[in-house]
């Protein structure tokens, strides 16, 4: 399994087109098989500041994610709403529970 945290700065002014899009992947991805875990989050101290938690199960997941409909469409529109290029790390697991 790999775990990747996706940092995002949004435009003030996309802020909820951001969220709107965003959350078509996340629910789209969620139902991908290889899909383990899709969490979005804001920053509580930064409201345009978002990170995503994804767990994936093989580098075949990934792939097929990268694939989707529903990711395409959320990687064409991060073009224009954010205020800095997005960041990503992959991360493998020392400890990990799957509820």
């Amino acid at each position: 399994m790999k775990a990747f945290i996706v940092s995002l700065n949004v435009k003030p002014e996309c802020v909820d087109a951001f969220i709107e899009v965003t959350g078509r992947n996340a629910a789209g991805s969620v139902r991908e098989p290889g899909n383990v875990r899709f969490d979005v989050l804001r920053d509580a101290d930064d409201p345009f500041s978002f990170k995503l938690y994804e767990v994936w199960r093989d580098d075949e997941a990934i792939a097929a994610h990268r694939d989707a409909p529903h990711y395409k469409e959320w990687a064409e529109a991060m073009g224009g709403m954010l205020s800095a290029p997005r960041s990503k790390t992959v991360n493998s697991f020392v400890y990990f529970t799957e509820n």
